[in-house]
């Protein structure tokens, strides 16, 4: 079947039926009055979301809906019979938009849920409605009202949970079979995948997601060059985004960290919202010795901006139940840690090139280290110079503390006359000692 995702139609809703004038005319009844019926209403164009539905297919050959009009009133207060709606089923996931000014009027992204894109006329009254004490006998009737007519552009997004990105030949497909039921075609030239393969991928503990694999995205697929870029709109609602690197490409200048950075640069050009979702980094093509040459620096280069990389093969399975813990991890909790790696610092990177750089400057050190110990004999002879000086210096000041020594000589001398001094002082106090005794004598001969 051919996918088809965007498509341009018109559509008419059904006009309303007139009402009609009539009379009641019976033998032996005079004055019957009137008794015109109404007209029925006209049906109305409505979208269902259809989940057996994949693709816009059905209208891209028929692009004219119509739906019917009412009946018109009858005679004997006979009314119109309403159409019924005009029923169009849509694929989930279905936008439709005005296409004269671009307004977005729904998003079908719920089974069975519904949308009237152009209500039907209503049925015009007949003239019994308009009859009166004062107006017995109208002669007119109400006309049916026109029914809504516009033309849409439907646009197909469909629903997946993770989105699968990549250059061309990188692996999506075989990706995307391996992980589910799916068995998109996969061939060994680029753009093998044309349309979006969806596939339902059963998880642990009874959990499952889809899982959408989009043509590959090349550089300039902004510009409409390649087929990627017109079918990003199927990963817009995807809440993780999985980066497919080949690891192995073939080709003039092509290098992994070259082909990330151009699958951001896309994603920006597209939507900033679409680039800001989770991205998990998958290293494609691990069997392959080209591929495990180029991992490290790969790896290296994004461990610089914090960013952690899975290395896989998709043709041996190696390494994918990591990555699929990492990618159900983001879904289904949100947590965005197995995404990221620290970062390295500053000093370590400096220090590392600081270690090397001895090692390459060592030969070229190797000559003047001979001439170091002729340099080094007047280096001697200067500091003898210096202790010269300093002993010179040293001398006056030894003689400056021996007269200050001889300066405190003096002082204790005088010290010792002061104590020679005192000693008199203290020989009268023995003498007036000495005297008292006979003062007691003469107390005693009383």
């Amino acid at each position: 079947m051919k996918f088809v995702d965007e498509v341009r139609i018109y559509v008419k809703a059904g006009d309303g039926g007139n009402g009609a004038v009539a009379f009641r005319r019976e033998k032996f009844i005079e004055r019957g009055g009137p008794n015109g019926g109404d007209g029925g209403n006209g049906g109305s164009v409505v979208f269902v979301a259809n989940p057996q539905l994949t693709t816009l297919l059905d209208y891209r050959y028929q692009q004219h809906h119509r739906a019917k009009s009412g009946e018109h009133g009858m005679g004997s207060d006979c009314n119109g019979h309403g159409a019924e709606d005009l029923v169009l089923q849509v694929p989930v996931g279905t936008l439709i938009r005005d296409e004269q000014t671009g307004e977005l009027l729904v998003d079908l992204s719920d089974p069975g849920q519904r949308f009237v894109a152009a209500k039907g006329g209503r049925g015009g009254l007949g003239n019994m409605n308009f009859a009166t004490s004062t107006r017995q006998t109208p002669r007119f009737a109400q006309d049916g009202g026109k029914g809504e007519e516009i033309t849409l552009r439907l646009e197909l997004k469909l629903l997946a949970d993770v989105g699968l990105l990549g250059f061309p030949n990188a692996g999506k497909s075989t990706f995307i079979s391996r992980v589910s039921r799916a068995r998109p075609k996969v061939a060994d030239y680029p753009f093998t995948t044309l349309v979006p393969n969806l596939g339902m991928v059963q998880y642990k503990d009874n959990l499952s997601f889809v899982m959408a694999d989009i043509p590959g995205i090349i550089e300039g697929a902004s510009e409409g060059v390649g087929l990627g870029h017109q079918f990003l709109r199927h990963v817009e609602r995807c809440k993780v985004l999985v980066h497919l690197i080949d690891m192995g490409a073939e080709g003039e200048g092509r290098k992994p960290l070259d082909d990330f950075n151009i699958l951001n640069t896309e994603l920006k050009k597209y939507s900033a919202e679409l680039a800001s979702k989770p991205q998990v980094v998958a290293a494609n093509k691990q069997d392959l010795t080209e591929g495990r040459e180029r991992l490290g620096p790969f790896m290296e280069a994004l461990r610089r901006r914090g960013i952690r990389v899975y290395p896989v093969s998709c043709a041996t399975g190696e390494g994918m139940q990591p990555l699929m813990d990492a990618v159900a991890e983001v879904l289904f909790t949100g947590n965005t840690d197995k995404l990221h790696v620290e970062m390295p610092t500053k000093k370590s990177a400096s220090k590392a090139p600081a270690k090397k750089a001895p090692a390459k400057k060592a030969p070229a050190k190797k000559a003047p280290a001979k001439k170091a110990p002729a340099k080094k004999a007047p280096a001697k002879k200067a500091p003898a110079k210096k202790a010269a000086k300093q002993a010179a210096r040293k001398a006056p000041a030894k003689k400056a503390a021996a007269k200050k020594a001889s300066r405190k000589a003096p002082v204790k001398k005088a010290a010792a006359k002061k104590a020679s001094r005192k000693a008199p002082v203290k020989k009268a106090a023995a003498k007036k000692t000495a005297r008292k005794p006979p003062a007691k004598k003469s107390g005693g001969r009383r």
